[in-house]
């Protein structure tokens, strides 16, 4: 068991809502020059969840389940930059108003420009949820420290959930932590050079159909723990030789020049701390049993 501060930790009741699907009212255009008119980001999303592939729908920026905010006027101001920021990917979610009262979820991430959190709740429950319902998340994870391993910084991500993560100890002292997919520094886009991840996400490019055979991200799923290369993630998205950042896949493919799958970041490193293994498993929903789970 990895050594944490987890006892010190602050955990507060957040209160959030569905959020209705958003659209810019207009024509987009594609990284290729073509218009589209598609399903985009926000609503409670029926036939999407984690473990499902993040590629081949008829949309655009996807977020799987329940996108959730704290108020759907003010997406940039108080209480929504609370719930983004204190909200931590692994957290409970409890609706506490109508149908669905009692069902319980998991969160997933947060998306950067919708300032959603990203909730999982089973199928049959969603189809019991309206936008004005009530939904309480157990926020707790931001401070998360690991005792025994001062150079890897954590984010928004549950100590619960980092415990149950198949980490092993190497050889060399090296934190193994197993992900789908390992992504090269060059296809990070959208979202590089904010100044903190403690909200938002950010994007893995997918315009280069080369690079996306060769480094297999056409096989990315919502949930996958991910791999980003030489980046830095400790005080902002920065590009830096040997660094390592650990995020989750929290909304799919995207049309749009500079986007595609998004990442919230959970573990980064400047040093050689942390070393990616690929296990194609390395996903929240087959972690947690959850959402579309692979059938080995």
């Amino acid at each position: 068991m990895l050594k944490t501060n987890d006892d010190r930790l602050v955990e507060f009741l957040l209160q959030c809502q569905p959020g209705p699907p958003k659209t810019r009212g207009t024509w987009q255009v594609d990284h290729e020059g073509k218009p589209f008119l598609l399903p985009s980001i926000g609503g409670i999303t029926l036939n999407v969840q984690v473990g499902d592939s993040c590629f081949g729908w008829a949309g655009d920026h996807i977020e799987p389940g329940v996108s959730c905010t704290a108020d759907t006027h003010k997406p940039f101001e108080h209480p929504n930059t609370s719930l983004q920021i204190y909200s931590c990917t692994g957290n409970r979610a409890e609706i506490v108003s109508g149908e669905a009262k009692g069902e319980s979820g998991v969160v997933i991430g947060h998306h950067g420009g919708s300032e959603h959190i990203i909730v999982d709740f089973a199928r049959d429950v969603k189809e019991k949820l309206t936008y004005n319902d009530t939904i309480i998340v157990r926020a707790k994870g931001q401070g998360l420290r690991l005792t025994d391993y001062p150079d890897i910084s954590l984010f928004n991500l549950d100590p619960e959930l980092l415990q149950r993560m198949p980490i092993r100890l190497g050889s060399d002292a090296v934190l193994e932590v197993p992900v789908t997919t390992v992504v090269p520094a060059a296809c990070m886009g959208s979202g590089v050079g904010a100044a903190h991840v403690a909200k938002g996400d950010y994007d893995i490019m997918t315009s280069d159909e080369e690079t996306v055979r060769q480094y297999h991200l056409d096989a990315l799923r919502f949930g996958d723990f991910v791999a980003l290369m030489d980046h830095d993630n400790r005080y902002g998205r920065a590009y830096r030789q040997g660094a390592v950042s650990i995020g989750i896949v929290v909304h799919s493919d995207c049309l749009v020049a500079g986007h595609g799958p998004g990442v919230t970041t959970l573990m980064t490193t400047a040093s050689s701390a942390i070393r990616p293994v690929i296990d194609p498993s390395a996903n929240i929903a087959d972690l947690l049993q959850i959402g579309t789970r692979l059938d080995f």
